[in-house]
């Protein structure tokens, strides 16, 4: 595991141009970015497929390629295992979308989530809906050349995959083969979870992370949380992890204002844990 393979990403970014970041990105040694599907940087609704390449020409003139496409699908009105059929079925398109977004952008990689049933059904019957669109889904992108990577998420998001035991079981039940598993440190934390948890669990389809601090919760930039640093790293290398890493800042208000600083003591903290 080394330097080269966390990203730029825009996550901490979102009251400042797209340019801003990309900008910001290069000047911070960054190659590869994920790319959060938010307003107004990347809203996928409305970007069209010349506006998605201009955004890939954009990043290749700084020596950028986008990675992976991770739409906003957890403060927005997107659920897959939503009871409403309208609702899922707007969300199915939605992610469809942003598959053929991920195909001008030429990102290999497009980030989902399970979404949530109703609490007062049955948790099966969400779990089904959702099993049934994230297939549609990563089946679809398998066709245009994209691999899907599937995240867990904390209690208060989701009452379907919350850790590696639901996430192993979703994606054996999906049964795409081109399906990987995203680690989240401070949902892995708040699940209980280890960092060797989930690679016993999932091996070889744990293939994105998002690596950042927390108390366990709050996405923080490292340093202002409490989770083993070193001890995750070391983790990765024994299991020789090469995917890509994020820092996926939202927790502190104050990153959004100037959120370079954050990134910055993010690769401090890495590189003072041994990555080089």
């Amino acid at each position: 595991m080394n330097l080269e393979q966390i990203t730029g990403s825009n996550f901490a970014y979102q009251h400042h141009s797209l340019e801003r970041f990309l900008d910001d990105a290069a000047a911070l040694g960054r190659t590869r970015l994920e790319l959060w599907g938010v307003a107004p940087h990347f809203h996928i609704p409305r970007v069209s497929d010349a506006e998605a390449r201009a955004v890939r020409r954009a990043a290749a003139a700084r020596g950028l390629a986008v990675a992976c496409l991770t739409p906003e699908q957890v403060a927005y009105p997107v659920n897959v295992a939503s009871p409403a059929t309208w609702l899922r079925a707007a969300g199915i398109a939605m992610f469809r979308r942003a598959a053929e977004l991920c195909a001008e952008l030429e990102a290999g990689l497009l980030l989902l989530t399970p979404g949530r049933g109703a609490e007062d059904e049955p948790v099966e019957a969400a779990w089904r809906r959702s099993v049934d669109a994230i297939g549609e889904i990563a089946a679809y992108a398998a066709r245009l050349g994209v691999s899907c990577v599937l995240e867990p998420l904390q209690r208060v998001e989701s009452n379907l995959v919350n850790d590696v035991r639901t996430l192993a079981r979703m994606i054996g039940e999906v049964g795409v083969p081109t399906l990987g598993a995203v680690l989240d440190t401070v949902g892995m934390a708040t699940a209980g979870d280890t960092v060797a948890g989930y690679f016993d669990v999932l091996g070889d389809r744990v293939r994105h992370v998002h690596l950042i601090d927390g108390r366990p919760a709050g996405h923080l930039a490292w340093g202002d949380g409490e989770l083993p640093l070193a001890g995750y790293l070391a983790e990765f290398r024994r299991r020789d992890y090469r995917g890509l890493v994020t820092f996926e800042l939202f927790g502190d208000g104050s990153y959004a204002l100037d959120p370079r600083p954050a990134v910055e003591r993010c690769l401090a903290a890495v590189r003072a844990a041994g990555l080089s």
